[in-house]
C-alpha cells in the first residue's frame, strides 16, 4: 500500500529507531517540520538553555503560532500532531532555532537542530517560505552566489555542532536543501569527518564557480539527493550530481511539495528518470541563465520583484487574500516601467525561448536517428 509521509507516521510511527533506523523518508519529515514557526516556542541558537520536548511542544496553549503559514495549515497541523503522538519522534527535542527575515539584505534564513532519541542529530534547515524576500533570494542564487542564506547555513553549522560531540546528519528541502549542502562543503575539516548523511530533497545546485571553491569533494558521497519525476527547482544549476528520482501524486511543479511524495512501508516509490520533457525545459532555463551577463539577470531579478512588490504585499498569504488589490498593484508598476526595460525584459524571455526551442529541435533530431537506426536492423 502506498501514501504519503503522513501515511507512513501512521503506519510507521509506533516503531522506534532501533526496530526501524533512520531513513530517507524520516529525512523528508524532518525537512517538512522545519517550516513550522517555532518563535518563542524553541530556544533561541544564542539563548544556551535546553531543548523543548515535541510532546511538551504539544501541549503548550500558544502553538497555534506553529501553523501561521495558510498555505499548509491543515498538513503541517497533521504532521505535527503525528510526530508528537508517535513512538519515532514524540521524544524528540528541539533546540536552536534561528529564524532572520531582512528585506534590505534580501535574506531569509532559518533552522532548528532536531535532538532524536537514541538517533543522530539532525541539522534542519528551512526552505523557501511565503515570503516574498524568500522568493527572490532564491532568485539571486542565480548570479550572486554564496547569496547571505548560505553564508549563514555555513555559521550556524559551525556553531551549533560546538555544542555537541560526534557525528550528526543535515538536511533541507528545497533551498533548505541546497543550504544544508553549502555548510557543509565549506565546514572545516573536523566538521565534514563529523558528518555522517546530508539530504537534498529537490533543492538547487550551485553554479560551478562556488563548488569549485569549496571541499565539495570531501561530503560529496554522503550527499542524498532527491528528485520528483517533475522537478524544477532541484535541477537548477544540476550538472553532474548523483540523484535518484521519485514518484508523486501530483502533476508538473507541484511535484515540488513535499506531501505529495508517494511513500510504500519505509521508502519512496522510485521513478527511472526526470520526466523527458522537463529535462529538455531544464536544461533550456540553465543554459539560459549561464548565457546572460550579471547584470542581465539582476536586471530580471530586480524589475521581476518590483512587479510583484507592486502589490504592496509582504508574503505569498496576502497577495491570496486580496487578488484584485494585489493584481491591480502590479498591473500599475508594469506600466511604470520605461521602454528600454521593459526591451531587455523582453529580449531576454526570447531568448529563453529560443534556447529552449533549440534544445527540442535537437531532441528530435535524435530521437529520429533512433528510430531510421531501429529500422534498419
Amino acid at each position: 500500500m502506498t501514501g504519503t509521509i503522513l501515511t507512513y507516521l501512521k503506519e510507521q510511527g509506533d516503531k522506534s529507531f532501533q526496530e526501524l533506523p533512520f531513513n530517507e523518508v524520516d529525512a523528508l519529515i524532518l525537512c517538512q517540520f522545519s517550516y513550522l514557526k517555532f518563535d518563542g516556542l524553541v530556544p533561541s541558537v544564542d539563548a544556551s538553555e535546553p531543548g523543548i520536548a515535541l510532546r511538551e511542544l504539544a501541549g503548550r496553549p500558544d502553538k497555534e503560532t506553529l501553523f501561521s503559514d495558510e498555505r499548509y495549515e491543515k498538513v503541517n497541523r497533521e504532521l505535527f500532531e503525528g510526530m508528537a503522538e508517535s513512538v519515532r519522534f514524540g521524544g524528540m527535542k528541539l533546540n536552536y532555532y534561528i529564524n532572520l527575515i531582512e528585506k534590505s539584505w534580501e535574506t531569509q534564513f532559518s533552522a532548528v537542530t532536531l535532538f532524536l532519541e537514541k538517533e543522530l542529530p539532525f541539522l534542519a534547515f528551512r526552505g523557501t517560505d511565503e515570503n516574498l524576500v524568500s522568493w527572490k533570494e532564491d532568485c539571486n542564487m542565480a548570479f550572486l552566489q554564496p547569496i547571505p542564506a548560505q553564508h549563514c547555513a555555513k555559521k550556524y553549522a559551525s556553531a551549533v555542532t560546538r555544542c555537541f560531540p560526534g557525528a550528526f546528519m543535515m538536511g533541507g528541502h528545497s533551498k533548505g536543501g541546497n543550504l544544508a549542502i553549502f555548510a557543509g562543503m565549506n565546514g572545516t575539516k573536523t566538521l565534514q569527518r563529523r558528518i555522517k548523511r546530508i539530504y537534498n530533497m529537490d533543492g538547487p545546485g550551485f553554479r560551478p564557480e562556488v563548488r569549485e571553491k569549496s571541499a565539495y569533494d570531501g561530503i560529496e558521497d554522503r550527499i542524498v539527493k532527491l528528485l520528483p519525476r517533475s522537478s524544477f527547482v532541484g535541477m537548477l544549476f544540476e550538472r553532474d550530481t548523483a540523484y535518484r528520482v521519485v514518484e508523486s501524486k501530483n502533476l508538473g511543479l507541484f511535484q515540488h511539495d513535499p506531501y505529495s511524495w508517494i511513500v510504500k512501508d519505509d521508502h519512496f516509490v522510485e521513478a527511472k528518470e526526470i520526466r523527458q520533457g522537463q529535462m529538455l525545459m531544464d536544461a533550456a532555463v540553465n543554459d539560459w541563465i549561464y548565457s546572460l551577463s550579471e547584470e542581465q539577470i539582476r536586471m530580471f531579478i530586480d524589475v521581476l520583484f518590483s512587479v510583484l512588490e507592486g502589490s504592496q504585499a509582504e508574503d505569498l498569504i496576502q497577495m491570496e487574500e486580496d487578488k484584485k488589490k494585489s493584481m491591480l498593484g502590479m498591473i500599475s508598476a508594469i506600466k511604470e516601467l520605461d521602454e528600454g526595460t521593459r526591451k531587455g525584459m523582453t529580449e531576454m524571455l526570447k531568448g529563453l525561448f529560443e534556447t529552449a526551442g533549440r534544445k527540442a529541435l535537437k531532441e528530435i533530431d535524435q530521437r529520429m536517428k533512433e528510430i531510421r537506426s531501429r529500422s534498419k536492423e
